[in-house]
């Protein structure tokens, strides 16, 4: 990467931009001293941070617009940016960039329970869509562990998932349609509200796209009834093995239930001590499987799940048996996060998909990379596809620890390549996972995903830096292969 620039240099520059933004947006929209611009350094992954250059907080699309095409004018690289709960750096500002938060477009503009359908700011919380049209009996699928937090902007860039994803899917299935801009100011819309659309399907490239291709500012989301009953089985196993096979028997019997999660015995403890949600803290890992439906469905899919789970060795077996004690029995899951937090001072986690039938391998191999890195790992899994969130535990303040923490991580994500998955689910690749990218696809694969950001932004301003390694990148990191080290991760400037 070039050189960061002197504090000159930046502070000239930093005039220049504020000049320039004051024209499209209020003063009290635009931050730039130091203690204002500290708190939007970093996202969810706090390893890393950058203050940016400016943040501004457009009200407007119409100064959302005027933002993008002033920056452009100016050749300012933009960072757009939700709640900030982002776990793998995506949000992450550019020193010499604007931070483009979208927090104030958080209006519900329309929910249709003819259609069962909701339009929303980007800004708009997750949850809040299905608070919004609980009044009409339905709801919003994708629920990942932050959505009392996280906004449906975010969870575009991100294809974010949830623990109901196995059945409902990710984002990219239940968003209809995206309405933004580019980095020129153009306007732009992907998806339709009708069933299909004229020309090029472009909606599932912009869902995960991470901000590289266009800022969403509107988004059409699907809704679907509240089934009239949801019950779940917490399952216990002496064994990791066991736990991992179970999860593959119960989609071969060919249930598809509403969640089915996995956590090891760390994971468990942890969020016990912090929710008291009634875990077995004797097993090794503990299975969480819902069922929902009809009073009938479900009671014959809980007996059904209940004896696969009893064949596959299950040592306990509970079922709850009230809404309360279901919410209590999911509160565990949906806290592994904080959970973790409060036993360590800092953790990174990593977000790998491997198939099914490798749960216990990928288990097995990550506690043999805690003995190799002399860090810890707590481990959950969005078990039913695969998706595996491994903690790691370190302290931040400690270079050292940083170190082992990334190599650790590095080491979970080629490990899941090497066994046949991706190097993310639902996190996405942010700062974090470049290198990853680099053993995951080849230069070819990543040059093409690097065409399709220049088409949308060919002077490569938005979110520059994110996702798609540069080949000289690749070319450098298999250098360091070879020879035995490593490209810890991205060579940011801090200032």
């Amino acid at each position: 990467m070039s050189n960061p620039p002197s504090p000159t240099e930046r502070a000239a520059r930093q005039r220049e931009v504020v000049q320039a933004l004051s024209a499209c947006v209020p003063s009290h929209a635009l931050l730039w001293q130091a203690e204002d611009t500290v708190p939007y350094e970093c996202d969810g992954l706090t390893a890393y941070r950058q203050r940016p250059l400016v943040v501004c907080l457009p009200e407007t699309e119409e100064q959302v617009q005027a933002v993008l095409r002033t920056c452009h004018r100016l050749n300012v690289p933009v960072v757009a940016r939700g709640a900030g709960t982002g776990l793998s750096g995506g949000a992450m500002p550019h020193a010499l960039g604007v931070t483009l938060s979208l927090a104030k477009f958080n209006r519900i503009l329309r929910v249709d329970p003819a259609s069962r359908t909701a339009t929303v700011q980007c800004g708009v919380r997750n949850l809040a869509i299905s608070e919004a049209a609980a009044a009409h009996g339905l709801y919003y699928a994708p629920d990942p562990s932050s959505q009392i937090a996280c906004t449906i902007g975010g969870n575009v860039a991100e294809n974010s998932g949830g623990v109901h994803c196995l059945k409902y899917g990710l984002t990219v299935h239940n968003v209809l349609r995206v309405r933004g801009y580019t980095m020129a100011g153009e306007p732009v819309v992907f998806g339709s509200h009708a069933l299909d659309t004229p020309g090029l399907d472009l909606l599932a490239a912009v869902i995960g796209s991470e901000g590289m291709l266009a800022v969403a500012t509107e988004i059409t989301v699907r809704l679907i009834p509240k089934p009239q009953l949801a019950r779940c089985i917490m399952a216990s196993f002496d064994d990791v093995r066991k736990a991992g096979d179970a999860v593959a028997a119960v989609i071969a019997a060919g249930i598809i239930p509403a969640g089915l999660e996995m956590m090891d015995k760390p994971m468990t403890a942890a969020v016990e001590d912090f929710v008291k949600a009634g875990y077995d803290l004797t097993a090794e890992a503990i299975l969480l499987c819902e069922s929902d439906g009809t009073p009938e469905e479900v009671e014959e899919e809980i007996q059904r799940m209940s004896e696969v789970l009893r064949g596959a060795g299950a040592t306990a077996i509970s079922v709850s048996q009230s809404e309360e004690e279901r919410l209590r029995f999911w509160s565990g899951r949906k806290n592994a996060f904080p959970a973790s937090g409060r036993i360590s001072p800092d953790y990174m986690c990593m977000d790998s998909t491997i198939p099914r039938k490798r749960l216990a391998d990928i288990l097995l191999a990550i506690a043999e990379m805690e003995k190799k890195y002399g860090l810890r790992c707590v481990n959950v899994f969005h078990a039913g596809d695969g998706n595996l969130h491994p903690l790691i535990l370190f302290d931040a303040n400690d270079p050292d620890q940083l170190h082992r923490c990334e190599l650790f991580g590095a080491d979970i994500l080629e490990t899941s390549v090497a066994m046949g998955g991706t190097v993310t689910g639902e996190h996405g690749v942010g700062v974090e996972k470049l290198n990853s990218m680099c053993t995951q696809f080849t230069a070819e694969e990543n040059a093409q995903m690097a065409a399709l950001k220049q088409a949308f932004d060919p002077a490569g301003l938005l979110n520059p830096g994110k996702v798609v390694p540069t080949l000289h990148r690749c070319a450098e990191y298999g250098k360091m292969l070879v020879r035995g080290g490593r490209i810890a991760h991205p060579d940011l400037p801090r200032f």
